[in-house]
């Protein structure tokens, strides 16, 4: 009979910038999460979700071995996803030279509150800010605004999304995430 180790241990980290072959993996990660976990899309038979703005989206994926534990991405190029939810959004932000938008930012579900999110966040923000983005929009998950208040995000505007599925409209101040995070901008 095989023992059961005392202690699990998986495998590291590594958080980075999606390559081309890992497209497949988000695209069932993100149909586990908005279609399985949270029912903001059909589910679909493949068990892929495609999203809208999957060929303007760059990725941040972490990975422990090959599993793909968690993901966000981030697109600068307008529309945005909020500017097709909300009227003017521009109208919300304060004064800013380049905006971006962040999107689809997930955790499994069995490896969330282990600093999976704040891994990606410390590869995020560098990238963003040596980009010369000042100022980002993101429509957050109302059981996770205690995060994004955490980390200066505030919120504008009306709840988004739908009555089963809402989302809150916050924009963060880029630069501001640095000092959050001890990001060593290399």
């Amino acid at each position: 009979m095989d023992s059961i180790p005392e202690a699990y241990e998986a495998a590291p980290l590594t958080v980075k910038v999606a390559s081309q072959q890992e497209f497949d993996k988000i695209h069932q990660f993100n149909h586990e999460t908005f279609a399985d976990e949270i029912p903001q899309h059909h589910k679909r038979e493949d068990g892929k979700l495609v999203d809208a703005f999957h060929e303007k989206n760059t990725y941040i994926v972490a990975l422990e071995g090959e599993e793909l534990v968690g993901m966000v991405c981030y697109n600068a190029v307008r529309p945005f996803s909020l500017d097709k939810k909300m009227d003017n959004l521009d109208a919300y932000l304060p004064p800013h030279n380049n905006l971006v938008e962040i999107r689809l930012f997930a955790v499994k579900k069995n490896k969330r509150k282990q600093g999976i999110a704040i891994a990606m966040l410390k590869k995020l923000i560098p990238s963003l800010i040596s980009q010369g983005y000042d100022l980002g929009v993101i429509s957050a998950s109302l059981k996770e605004l205690e995060l994004y208040h955490n980390i200066g995000a505030v919120p504008f505007g009306s709840l988004v999304g739908t009555k089963e599925v809402p989302y809150q409209p916050l924009y963060f101040h880029i630069n501001n995430l640095k000092g959050a995070f001890k990001v060593i901008n290399r």
